[in-house]
């Protein structure tokens, strides 16, 4: 039952992924193949081979494939018959995996990290799920491959030939020519290219005072005035809720242009020097006082929970994107590193003799690259054109097979003295039949316990590449360039804290699950939980 709900989930999302090519939609999750064939051309192909197939001037290939690799996973899936079962060996690791608390938590965790990044644009991201106009039209902004522009919610000018601001829609909500409802993402912020205007917090004035925000404390520092559209109108340093140098009988409602300051004991009253005359000037400002978050925001200062970064990005958002561009560089790295590895890693303990050994010598001469510097190296000679995601993990799977190999070579080796290697040559049993029917069966134990260190690496090498600004593109989420410019202002010590935690954390659980999989599956700690 089990294996037939996998096989229709399979095949749904791959039905769901085609459709939404075709007709441009974006599912979560389901849609990153074509997107990754958008952001990098080698993915994607003339749209003469199929035009079908094709969108927006082009076939994504690597789109099309992982749909079709899902489809025929599925079916397999469906049309075979009987239930899965594993052996003996596999349900006694699984029992001692269960058995340890800490990886089975961390699991847990981990887990609801990736069904989190799974999420996509329905949790992270600036453009509203639903939006109803005032004529009573729905429209579904976030889940659409191309932009609206603003003209189809009734906005003009510049507004109306832009992408719509969905965030002022929101705010515009119930007013007259606004739409009648938006429903924005719970955290209504781009993860990467989205810059905010600063937070501002308007100040209560009571009894000729004026107040924090909290309405108890008299405000000590900087004030401004706004005009209609936002803008600073008026700046006022304040000392114990009054103006520097005022008096305590200061009336915050009285219309008046100033900016006083003590200097050599005496007031200064500088008049205003502005075009136009004073009363006009007043009126287009506000009698209110707000406090503005210049950036780097602090945490919980205009609906940003974490704050934002010295550009204006939620920090929140950019640690999601962050996330999900793991997931996707795991995704890509994992199966790549893992086929070269597999392959000539099995062919060396098998083989033997001549190609083993120019194999190792070969090993041997890549191992000695630094691989940071030759990935920096390579990046920056590279195209911009064909800088991005899949070219740096391109790179890093080209340095990251080795280790891989090594081991796997190791574990064929071992597995070809056996008795059953043997047996099944006597048979006549091919070279390929024994790699996949005997050798590669009986390995994948070390496979299964890698492949966490291999994602902490993939964190790791991506995060330090972005620290040092040859990593990722601008359009693309990285913890490593929100560490980079927290480092860079110490002063706002929260936007280099919300990396290093989001990294600590995310190493631990992997870490975690990696030693738990090394405790389940080693033979020599076979007794330990048993």
């Amino acid at each position: 039952m089990k294996k037939n709900a996998l096989a229709c989930l399979l095949i749904l999302a791959a039905v769901l992924g085609s459709l939404g090519e075709l007709h441009g939609w974006l599912v979560p999750t389901i849609s990153w193949p074509f997107t990754a064939a958008r952001q990098w051309n080698l993915l994607s192909c003339s749209p003469e081979l199929c035009p079908a197939l094709a969108a927006d001037g082009h076939i994504q290939w690597f789109g099309w494939l992982t749909m079709f690799f899902l489809a025929l996973v599925g079916i397999f899936l469906l049309l075979h018959r009987g239930a899965f079962r594993l052996s003996a060996q596999t349900e006694r690791a699984l029992a001692r995996f269960r058995n340890n608390k800490a990886g089975l938590v961390s699991l847990g965790v981990f887990m609801v990290l990736l069904t989190l990044a799974g999420l996509d644009q329905t949790l992270v991201g600036k453009r509203a799920l639903i939006v109803v106009t005032e004529q009573g039209k729905w429209h579904f902004p976030a889940f659409r491959r191309h932009m609206l522009p603003g003209s189809v919610f009734g906005l003009t000018g510049n507004e109306g030939l832009a992408e719509a601001d969905y965030r002022r829609l929101h705010a515009e909500l119930g007013k007259p020519g606004g739409p009648q409802f938006v429903l924005m993402p719970p955290i209504p912020y781009d993860p990467a290219g989205d810059t905010t205007s600063f937070p501002r917090e308007e100040l209560p004035a009571l009894h000729n005072r004026l107040y924090a925000p909290d309405g108890v404390t008299p405000f000590d520092g900087l004030a401004c005035r706004l005009y209609p559209n936002g803008d600073v109108h008026l700046r006022i340093r304040y000392r114990n809720g009054v103006p520097d140098g005022m008096t305590q009988g200061w009336n915050p409602d009285r219309r008046e242009v100033y900016s006083a300051v003590w200097q050599r004991g005496k007031l200064i009253r500088e008049t205003y020097r502005g075009p136009g005359d004073i009363p006009r000037f007043l009126q287009q400002s506000s009698v209110r006082h707000f406090l503005i978050h210049y950036h780097p925001a602090s945490p919980l200062s205009g609906g940003h929970l974490l704050g934002t970064d010295s550009r204006g990005q939620d920090i929140v958002a950019i640690l999601f994107g962050g996330l999900q561009v793991n997931v996707k560089a795991a995704l890509f790295y994992l199966p790549l590193v893992y086929g070269i590895g597999l392959s000539i890693g099995m062919l060396m303990g098998y083989l033997g003799g001549v190609f083993d050994m120019v194999t190792q010598r070969i090993i041997e001469i890549l191992s000695q690259l630094p691989f940071l510097f030759v990935i920096m190296a390579v990046t920056d000679m590279v195209p911009s054109s064909l800088r991005g995601m899949p070219t740096t993990l391109l790179l890093m799977a080209l340095l990251g097979w080795m280790p891989v190999t090594y081991l796997i070579r190791t574990g064929a080796m071992r597995e070809k003295a056996r008795d059953y290697v043997a047996a099944a040559r006597a048979m006549g049993a091919s070279a390929p039949h024994i790699l996949l029917h005997h050798i590669l069966p009986n390995i994948t134990g070390i496979v299964i316990t890698l492949i966490p260190f291999s994602f902490a690496f993939v964190v790791l090498s991506l995060t330090s590449l972005d620290y040092l600004g040859f990593g990722l593109p601008d359009t693309c989420a990285s913890w490593g360039r929100l560490l980079n410019d927290g480092l860079a202002r110490l002063s706002s010590p929260w936007v280099a804290s919300s990396a290093v935690v989001a990294l600590v954390i995310m190493l631990l659980l992997i870490t975690f699950i990696g030693e738990s999989v090394r405790e389940a599956i080693s033979p020599r700690r076979l007794n330990r939980y048993e």
